[in-house]
């Protein structure tokens, strides 16, 4: 038996070995957008401009939207794409390839103990975290929090800022970086701020922060949307306008996901909520966005209000970590346990 176990163990061996060289050979045939098939010079400069820099950009990208980019018929957008994802091998792994993978993954600190023991650690890196609850709630100083304590991990770190709202304050940060004994301009200075005028603009930034990364070369680990439906919620009114709207969130959706699974970065989204008339027991608070919003999120947390001036956050939603409850408070210097 114990001579089998041995033999086992050496075939395994062997064939690990024999992918991880077909995996580097694939990625020496593959290293430019020109190397594809059917990518020319020109054609590769469309793909750039339109926020494809690299093999991995194009290969998590659909047939419809490269053919769009580059200019390309679909059919051979899709033989480009299958390129790409081929010289990626963008196809099964195992669970134990998967399981290495996730050691890569960063976890945010909120500041509290409690929150982050709900979290699993803190706010998790290649996934979107959804935290939607009423006005005062506390979702939008959670967010001005976690670009603070972004800097506090990673100086080097940027963090994207995109406010619909115009709930973005300057001083705030400045407050929070004096709490945990970080120097306020540096703080500022890691933090990109945009203003959101309406949904199109909206996801037109969310699309920009690719060529932060790829052109400008920052290093971008969180990105924040204060709140993702707003805009959505005051253009699109009434029943006939909900199916293009719900269209134009999952996209926007969709490209917060890819850009979160792509850079390994943090994205945390506040939503709002609204309050429904035929709930007669329990709480009749639900979050604007639907079913395109829920599956989209990886976490989902609910915020509240507690006693005495707290907070309350509920873990709705999460691939592999039970419901629970931390409870906070919002101080000058950042969260503080109850």
């Amino acid at each position: 038996m114990a001579g089998v176990s041995v033999m086992v163990e050496k075939q395994v061996t062997k064939e690990q070995v024999t992918v991880t060289k077909r995996k580097e050979e694939k990625e020496q045939k593959v290293g430019e957008l020109t190397d594809l098939p059917g990518i020319g010079d020109s054609t590769a400069d469309k793909l750039r401009e339109a926020g494809y820099h690299s093999i991995l950009a194009v290969a998590a990208a659909t047939p419809s939207e490269l053919s769009e980019a580059g200019g390309l018929g679909e059919t051979v957008a899709r033989k480009v794409i299958s390129a790409a994802r081929s010289a990626l091998d963008m196809g099964f792994q195992s669970g134990d390839e998967l399981l290495e993978k996730r050691k890569l993954i960063r976890k945010l600190s909120s500041g509290s103990l409690s929150l982050n023991t709900l979290l699993g650690g803190g706010f998790e890196s290649g996934a979107i975290t959804e935290a939607f609850g009423e006005y005062g709630s506390g979702k939008t100083q959670m967010g001005l929090i976690l670009a603070v304590n972004n800097f506090v991990a990673d100086p080097e770190s940027y963090t994207i800022f995109i406010d619909t709202e115009n709930t973005f304050r300057p001083e705030r940060i400045v407050q929070l970086a004096k709490g945990v004994g970080a120097d306020p301009d540096l703080v500022l200075k890691r933090i990109k701020v945009a203003r959101a005028f309406n949904s199109d603009h909206q996801v037109l930034l969310a699309e920009r922060v690719e060529d932060l990364i790829a052109n400008d070369g920052l290093k971008v680990s969180l990105v924040v949307v204060d709140s993702l439906t707003a805009h959505f919620r005051a253009e699109f009114i009434g029943r006939g306008t909900l199916a293009e709207r719900q269209q134009k969130l999952n996209r926007h959706m969709h490209t917060l996901m890819k850009l979160a699974s792509m850079h390994n970065l943090c994205v945390y989204v506040t939503n709002q909520v609204m309050v429904r008339p035929d709930v007669f027991f329990g709480d009749p608070t639900e979050a604007i966005g639907g079913h395109i919003v829920a599956h989209a999120s990886t976490f989902r947390m609910y915020f509240r209000r507690g006693k005495k001036g707290s907070r309350v956050a509920k873990l709705v939603d999460s691939p592999n970590l039970p419901e629970g409850e931390a409870c906070f408070f919002v101080t000058e210097a950042g969260l503080k346990d109850v």
